[in-house]
């Protein structure tokens, strides 16, 4: 990662950038095995924004001195649905497409973990589309490993 790149701890006036990077690159969640409008993944982008917004959550922002580069907004109330055990569940992560491949990612990849750990979370969660192999590729550096999947099938 560059140097000049921070991480911290956002706050209610960082949600006009969560609003706009993530409605900017909802495309990259989008599956070929289910395409969609344009409009329905952003519809569904809001209100996932305003649904982590109600719940105990953290927002992480990537930024350097010129910009904010990307956020991880993680819920850190939501248990795992199978086990009922708490963890770490990132909701949403983005970087700018300009500052891709930078390290950003993993950053705040790291800084989710560290928040992670700091409210006694002993797991992070994360759900990624298998299109988006550069995604998979970071998650995979960073030691996640596939705990469930979800299959599709068109009918």
């Amino acid at each position: 990662m560059t140097q000049d790149v921070t991480i911290r701890e956002g706050t209610s006036a960082d949600f006009g950038f969560v609003r706009d990077l993530g409605d900017r690159t909802v495309a990259d969640s989008i599956s070929e095995l289910r395409p969609a409008p344009a409009t329905l993944p952003r519809d569904s982008y809001e209100r996932l924004v305003a649904f982590a917004r109600e719940q105990s959550h953290v927002l992480l922002v990537a930024e350097s001195a010129m910009e904010r580069l990307g956020f991880a907004l993680v819920l850190d109330g939501l248990p795992d649905e199978v086990t009922g055990l708490p963890q770490g569940f990132v909701a949403y992560m983005a970087v700018e497409p300009h500052a891709r491949r930078r390290g950003i990612g993993r950053a705040l990849l790291d800084a989710v973990e560290a928040a992670s750990r700091e409210r006694g979370l002993s797991h992070v969660s994360l759900m990624v589309t298998e299109d988006n192999l550069a995604a998979r590729q970071l998650y995979a550096q960073a030691g996640y490993s596939t705990e469930r999947r979800l299959l599709c099938k068109a009918v």
